[in-house]
C-alpha cells in the first residue's frame, strides 16, 4: 500500500511539498503541474516547479518527488519529459484532471478527458520518449460531465503505458463538491491491469476506511484532507503498519506552521507572503479549533513583521 500526497496548483508547492513531507507517511509527493504549450520549456522552469531536481529528487525529509506535465500536445509533452528526466525526474506523472476553466480552456487537464484516443497518444509518446526505466504515469477524473466515458478514459492512459493511474473520484463539473464517487475507482480498476490510486474526499481515519472498502483498491493519493490535518498520511500509515501513533495536537503543528512562515517570507514577496499562509491557516480550521483563532488574528493583517510576531518567528535580518 502506498501513500501520495497530491500535487495541487497554487497550494502544494515545494514550501508545502516540505512541510508535509516531514510530518511522516507520505510515501511520495508530485509537483503542481508544468504547463506545457508549444516548445521545450527552459530548465529553470523546472527547476523553479520541481527544486527538489537539485537534490536528488527529494524533499529534505527524504521523500520522493515525481514531475507532473499538463499539456495536449503528444511530441511536445514527450520533448519535455525527455528533459524532465535529464534533470533528474524519477517519475513523469502527466494531469488529465485539472478541472480549471481557464486550464480546460486552452486544451490541458480534464477537458482531455472528451477524447480517450488523445490521451492514448499523448502516453505513448511520453513512454517512448522516456528512459525505459522511469515510469509514467496518469492522474485523471471520472470525466468531464458525466463518468460514461470514465472506463475508456481508463484504459486508454493503462494500454498508452501508465505505470499506475490516480483516479479522483468526482468529474470537472463536480470540481471539489462532495460526495465523490468511490465506486467508480473500483470501476476503472475492473477493467485496467495496472494499479489504481482512489483520490478525493478523504479528511479522515473513518474517511480513508470508507474509501477502501468502497473503491476496492488499496493505494491512496490524499489532496486537502491531508493540507488539512498534516499526520492524516501518518495515520494511516500507522493503521498500515500496526503501530499506534499519537495524533498531531496543535502543539506539535505549531512549529512547522512557524517553518513555513520562515520560507514563504523569504521566497515570496512582502505581498504575497501573508496569502499564502492565511490560505493554509483557513484550511487548517477544519482540522483545529486554534486554527481558527489565529485566521482571525491574521485576517486582516499584511504586515509580514506583525504577522511573524504574532506566530512568534523572530524577523528577518537584513544582510549586511
Amino acid at each position: 500500500m502506498q501513500i501520495a500526497l497530491a500535487p495541487m496548483e497554487g497550494l502544494v508547492d515545494d514550501i508545502m511539498r516540505d512541510v508535509l513531507t516531514r510530518v511522516g507517511g507520505i510515501d511520495w509527493c508530485v509537483t503542481e503541474f508544468i504547463r506545457v504549450c508549444d516548445r521545450v520549456l527552459p530548465e529553470a522552469t523546472f527547476h523553479k516547479m520541481a527544486s527538489e531536481l537539485a537534490q536528488g529528487s527529494r524533499t529534505p525529509a527524504g521523500v520522493p518527488m515525481r514531475v507532473q506535465l499538463l499539456g495536449s500536445d503528444p511530441v511536445c509533452l514527450a520533448d519535455n519529459a525527455a528533459l524532465a528526466c535529464e534533470l533528474g525526474a524519477p517519475v513523469i506523472d502527466l494531469n488529465f484532471g485539472c478541472p480549471a476553466k481557464t486550464v480546460n480552456k486552452s486544451r490541458g487537464g480534464a477537458v482531455l478527458l472528451k477524447e480517450p484516443e488523445l490521451l492514448f497518444r499523448i502516453v505513448s509518446e511520453v513512454r517512448k520518449a522516456v528512459p525505459a526505466h522511469i515510469p509514467v504515469t496518469s492522474k485523471m477524473r471520472l470525466g468531464f460531465e458525466t463518468p460514461d466515458g470514465a472506463l475508456d478514459c481508463g484504459r486508454a492512459l493503462a494500454e498508452g503505458g501508465s505505470a499506475h493511474l490516480v483516479v479522483h473520484a468526482r468529474t470537472k463539473v463536480e470540481g471539489y463538491k462532495p460526495p465523490a464517487h468511490w465506486e467508480w475507482v473500483a470501476k476503472v480498476q475492473d477493467v485496467v491491469k495496472v494499479p489504481v490510486f482512489a483520490n478525493g474526499e478523504v479528511w479522515t481515519l473513518d474517511d480513508w476506511r470508507r474509501c477502501r472498502e468502497v473503491s476496492g483498491v488499496k493505494d491512496i493519493m490524499l489532496g486537502r484532507g491531508l493540507v488539512s490535518r498534516p499526520d492524516l498520511a501518518r495515520q494511516i500509515a500507522a493503521v498500515r503498519d500496526g503501530v499506534d501513533v499519537l495524533p498531531m495536537d496543535w502543539a506539535e503543528l505549531m512549529p512547522l506552521i512557524q517553518d513555513f512562515w520562515r520560507r514563504v517570507r523569504v521566497e515570496l514577496t512582502p505581498r504575497s507572503a501573508p496569502g499564502r499562509l492565511k490560505q493554509w491557516v483557513a484550511m487548517l480550521t477544519r482540522s483545529y479549533p486554534q486554527a481558527n483563532v489565529l485566521f482571525t488574528e491574521l485576517r486582516r493583517e499584511t504586515d509580514c513583521e506583525r504577522i511573524g510576531q504574532l506566530l512568534g518567528v523572530e524577523p528577518l535580518v537584513a544582510a549586511a
